[in-house]
């Protein structure tokens, strides 16, 4: 009690020292915008409790009787691997809600084929064994989206929504955010047009509509940027969709890319007022990056609820090396999407497959009903992006304890059509700029001669790693040295040592334990 009080008088006489200080605008004139005085300011005091996740109630096991569909939202967030890896090497207690299976597994890029025919994604299936219970299978679906040359992308209207604010001075914030923007606007073309908003107390215009190859003002306006202040993020979201829509490109990728820790404290702040903020803002066609930066005071669930109520997605930054992998190598995919609200229904045969449970994607999962309902949001996918989804079945004839059996029903016939499919996939998605889906349907039969992909094997142990992260009740067998050995085997090309990397992060995790 004593501490928090002694953090909440530093913090006021901070804030006092710093108002007498900041006699001008951190932002000269000579921009010739008017941006509104900070006349609030609160430094943060850092707290490493101070970070916000979602709860998340782990997916159980559904009777395919009852329950013969499952419907969820993609999901192509990475944010939970890259945060988890950053809690991992500064040695920190990792917490579960904070484990998103789903994100990790998609952190990677798979082999998957491209589309071949007019649809810009293509679907591939898998079974195998799960590795961490003898009882039951796993089936991976794997989604790829069309890859769109870089010259052949639409002109971009961006604008950059950059927290200035106190909590963001540290290294691993405000200045690591400067050098990861920085590689963005290196890829930008003559034609692509960037503004820079940025609110602390206030919300302030500190560049507007330059061109991509005005790579030196753009550059210089990122150095000018220096934290203080409190945290009005609802106006500088305003903002920057105002100066979006003022720059409006039709047919082109016009897109409000946000980075912060996450921590709104003026004006609109909760989750439930920002996400409304957001849903009314999309309808205007300006698409939203969440960016995540820092450790302490990172607000995990406040992002991922503005990048899904935004038609967009959500990154978490620990490293330059993290920036590149975003705004280098998955350039494309970051920001440009090519279709959008894309929604999984599964339909399993229960002839062949008992019960069955979707592994992570807990925040995702819609109503059955969702699924033809096109004015149910959904996730987007980007360019060039793989989507993978695992589940984990119990066949038929198979006991598990995971799984409690029922009697039978007294009013409800049960009658199986006669084949040897044992799941559907159906898929549908909307054209970024349309409003009707369209919907492909993948029909998957096991094929028991069929050796496991090494893709299929490393995003087992990256899901099995998470679910031990987790402490799931449904893994019996929890040997850190099996996921690791998995994981080892299966790297495959792994051209740019990610894979790699995860193998040594558990091994980290391994000596920290």
């Amino acid at each position: 009690m004593k501490t928090k009080m002694i953090k909440k008088i530093t913090t006021l006489l901070l804030g006092v020292v710093f108002t007498i200080l900041s006699s001008c605008d951190q932002y000269p004139e000579k921009r010739g915008y008017d941006i509104q005085k900070i006349s609030v300011v609160e430094t943060e005091i850092m707290d490493s409790n101070n970070e916000d996740y979602k709860e998340i109630i782990e997916n159980g096991f559904k009777n395919v009787h009852l329950a013969p569909l499952s419907t969820f939202s993609i999901d192509v967030d990475k944010a939970s691997y890259s945060n988890i890896r950053r809690m991992i090497n500064n040695g920190q207690k990792i917490p579960e809600d904070a484990v998103k299976i789903e994100e990790m597994v998609n952190y990677f890029k798979y082999d998957y084929a491209s589309p071949m025919d007019t649809h810009p994604i293509a679907i591939h299936i898998e079974k195998g064994d799960t590795p961490w219970n003898k009882d039951t299978k796993l089936v991976k679906i794997g989604l790829k989206g069309k890859e769109i040359p870089t010259q052949d992308m639409p002109v971009s209207n961006l604008v950059f929504l950059i927290d200035v604010s106190g909590s963001m001075s540290q290294q691993n914030k405000l200045p690591l955010l400067k050098k990861a923007f920085k590689l963005l606007v290196g890829k930008l073309r003559e034609e692509d047009k960037v503004s820079i908003v940025v609110y602390a107390g206030a919300a302030g215009v500190v560049l507007e509509a330059a061109g991509g190859d005005d790579k030196k003002r753009i550059m210089e306006a990122f150095d000018d940027l220096k934290a203080g202040g409190s945290t009005a993020g609802g106006e500088g979201i305003e903002l920057a969709y105002e100066i979006a829509e003022k720059n409006f490109i039709k047919n082109g990728n016009n897109r409000v890319i946000l980075a912060t820790d996450g921590d709104f404290n003026i004006g609109i702040s909760s989750d439930k007022e920002m996400k409304k903020l957001i849903e009314k803002k999309r309808e205007s066609g300006v698409f939203l990056t969440c960016m995540g930066f820092g450790m302490g005071n990172y607000k995990d669930s406040k992002l991922e609820t503005l990048a899904d109520a935004g038609n967009g997605n959500h990154a978490y930054i620990d490293t330059i090396q993290e920036a590149q992998k975003i705004f280098g190598l998955e350039f494309g995919g970051t920001l440009y999407t090519i279709a959008k609200d894309v929604k999984i229904q599964v339909e399993f045969n229960p002839k062949k497959i008992k019960a069955y449970r979707l592994i992570g994607y807990e925040n995702k999962v819609l109503r059955d009903e969702d699924f033809i309902d096109d004015t149910r949001d959904a996730g987007e996918l980007g360019s060039g992006h793989t989507v993978t989804a695992l589940y984990e079945v119990i066949p038929v004839g198979v006991k598990s304890e995971y799984f409690k059996e029922m009697s039978d029903l007294k009013y409800t016939k049960k009658t199986i059509k006669n084949t040897d499919e044992e799941l559907t996939v159906k898929f549908r998605y909307k054209n970024p700029k349309e409003n009707h889906s369209n919907e492909l349907v993948h029909a998957f039969k096991a094929n028991t001669e069929e050796e496991m992909s090494t893709d299929f094997k490393f995003a087992t142990s990256v899901a099995w790693f998470g679910l031990k992260l987790r402490n799931s009740k449904y893994i019996e067998y929890q040997n850190l040295k099996n996921i690791i050995d998995l994981a080892k085997n299966n790297k495959g090309k792994d051209e740019q040592g990610y894979r790699a990397e995860f193998v040594r992060l558990m091994n980290s995790y391994n000596g920290i334990k």
